[in-house]
């Protein structure tokens, strides 16, 4: 795909030529192509359907892990999200060496540790990384859960945002069965504290350990407010925001 530059604006269709805008400017693209009915039938593009099969699948984990963390998630999200996982879930389906081509899926690549190696670090705002805005080490106990932080301190320890008055820390445990669909999400609590100079401990526990036979998730989120007259205001709605597969076993 072209990126359009002109003093006109353009977005439409003028004659064979495709103008329209996204996030990264406007776009420019020729129209054609081959028709839905010849890829649907046409045994030439029987590769063209197993691929699109197996992207179909790839989407639908995608979609399965972003509702599952939705408490987490929604204000820590940037635009391309739902594009950026997919990608990620297609290199977790590549790792399913069983099922046949068009339907190798999530669900049996996640099971070996080639299929879990993509989600780990993911960051679901690709604005703002925890391992950028985290200067210090924490601890994940696999068992419980529980993310810890000792002596931390919020002024030298976190690269924050102009505005930034208070940082919230907190985690999430999710058991997650691509298979079936069936989740369990646990979340923790919450830790609000002044940026500051103040050391303190971070102890960040889920409710209870996730159930079931899926896989799970250890998330860890970062999210900034901005105090005034006592009331805590998230920072520009999120953008600055944080949230990290920490590790999936």
């Amino acid at each position: 795909m072209a990126r359009y530059k002109s003093l006109f604006k353009i977005e439409g269709t003028l004659d064979d030529v495709n103008f329209y805008k996204t996030e990264d400017g406007y776009r420019v693209r020729t129209k054609g192509g081959v028709s839905k009915d010849r890829i649907k039938k046409d045994p030439a593009f029987q590769r063209t359907r197993e691929n699109n099969s197996e992207f179909g699948l790839a989407a639908s984990s995608g979609k399965l892990l972003r509702r599952a963390i939705i408490d987490l998630v929604a204000n820590a999200k940037d635009s391309k999200l739902a594009s950026r996982l997919t990608q990620v879930m297609s290199q977790v389906k590549n790792a399913d060496t069983t099922s046949p081509r068009g339907k190798r899926n999530v669900a049996v690549g996640i099971q070996s540790p080639e299929g879990k190696r993509p989600l780990n670090g993911f960051d679901f705002n690709r604005k703002s990384s925890v391992s950028e805005v985290l200067l210090s080490d924490f601890n994940l106990n696999t068992t419980s859960g529980e993310i810890s932080m000792t002596n931390f301190i919020p002024d030298q320890h976190l690269l924050f945002p102009e505005g930034a008055t208070h940082v919230e820390f907190s985690c999430g445990f999710l058991n997650l069965d691509f298979d079936s669909g069936v989740k369990d999400m646990q979340l923790s609590n919450v830790v609000n504290a002044p940026i500051n100079g103040t050391a303190t401990t971070v102890t960040l526990t889920p409710a209870a350990p996730a159930a079931g036979t899926g896989q799970a998730f250890y998330l860890f989120k970062i999210a900034f407010y901005q105090e005034i007259n006592n009331v805590q205001y998230p920072l520009k709605n999120g953008t600055f925001n944080a949230l990290q597969i920490v590790e999936v076993l």
